[in-house]
């Protein structure tokens, strides 16, 4: 039940932080003239190693 509540922080926090926190596009604007797939893409793949990178250290 840990890992879940883990895994659901770390994407909650990415998507709210791309879609909701990143107004004006400073963290995440570099990406502004990808096509929806790549950043779909790119979004799990962050995610993923994200939590790699958690339960590695822990």
């Amino acid at each position: 039940m840990a890992s879940f509540a883990v895994i659901l922080i770390i994407v909650l926090a990415v998507i709210l932080d791309v879609c909701w926190f990143d107004v004006d596009r400073k963290r995440w604007g570099w990406m502004k003239n990808w096509s929806k797939l790549n950043k779909v893409l790119f979004l799990s793949g962050f995610i993923v190693v994200s939590g790699l990178i958690y339960f590695g250290l822990s």
